[in-house]
């Protein structure tokens, strides 16, 4: 009797040890799946997206990503899926995952992801590239191995998203739409008082004049201009011109002077020759 009492008892705490043994681990604990579709999307200008799956995990150890209840490979999928958008006529985009791996050695778990963007036109030529890599290490105690893979891969994949759109619109700014949001309209309201109510405001009963705003008067009754006195001119003084008075110095006089006289000269007076005049001949 004893010993069937003994057998119950261990048959109830077997799994329990069960547990102990495999780690902590809750193997029917549910964690919700990793989506972006809350994020801003990326507009491109191509006809089609497709995504295209490179990396095949090995599924041995050292790698763990079969035990990640959020798979690196499906969250990559879904963040292509719900932010990348086609809003073009030509050319197609090719989402690439090219490294999805979680690997576990002893107390350090590792992952690493990495994926492209390619721009492809009708004829098979690359237009425009663009990549984006991330990488997370954790070192200690390992205390439920699915946890730790989760918590990982989703602060990753945080990160994935900021540096995956960083490099496209630096790589690949040429392809992208114009998303910016046009400006909110500004309602103006008339400034005597009468603006529209907000919706969703009960409206006033009609005939109700609408009250003023404390402290202020009535925008229908006009305010009494103030008058300014103005004080009469004579209670200024008014500043009086200097006068100035000529110095009384006699003027000097100056005399006069005439113009010089010079004595005219002569004629000199010669005597006539005694002798006399020849009397030449005329020429014939």
């Amino acid at each position: 009797m004893q010993a069937t009492h003994l057998t119950r008892r261990f048959m109830l705490l077997l799994p329990l040890a069960l547990a102990a043994c495999g780690g902590g681990e809750d193997e029917d604990e549910l964690f919700p799946p990793l989506r972006y579709n809350d994020l801003p999307p990326i507009q491109l200008k191509v006809a089609s997206i497709a995504i295209e799956q490179r990396f095949v995990p090995a599924g041995v150890p050292p790698d763990v990503s079969n035990r990640d209840p959020a798979s690196p490979i499906e969250a990559l999928k879904a963040m292509a899926n719900d932010r990348l958008q086609a809003f073009g006529t030509a050319n197609k985009a090719v989402f690439s995952i090219l490294d999805a791996s979680m690997t576990r050695d002893e107390d350090v778990v590792t992952g690493s992801l990495t994926v492209s963007l390619a721009i492809i036109d009708d004829s098979g030529a690359q237009l425009g590239y663009a990549q984006a890599h991330e990488q997370s290490r954790r070192t200690g105690d390992v205390h439920g191995l699915r946890s730790v893979l989760y918590d990982m891969t989703k602060a990753m994949m945080n990160d994935m998203n900021i540096e995956f759109e960083y490099q496209i619109r630096h790589h690949l700014k040429p392809w992208l739409t114009d998303t910016t949001a046009p400006a909110a309209p500004v309602e103006q309201a008339p400034l005597d008082g009468n603006q529209a109510p907000p919706p969703g405001a009960p409206s006033a009963p009609a005939g109700a004049t609408p009250s003023a705003a404390p402290g202020y008067p009535p925008a229908s009754q006009q305010s009494p201009q103030p008058t300014y006195l103005q004080p009469p001119q004579s209670a200024y003084p008014q500043p009086q011109q200097p006068s100035y008075q000529q110095p009384g110095y006699p003027q000097p006089t100056y005399p006069q002077s005439s113009p010089p006289s010079y004595p005219q000269p002569q004629q000199p007076n010669y005597p006539q020759s005694p002798y006399p005049q020849p009397d030449y001949p005329q020429a014939q």
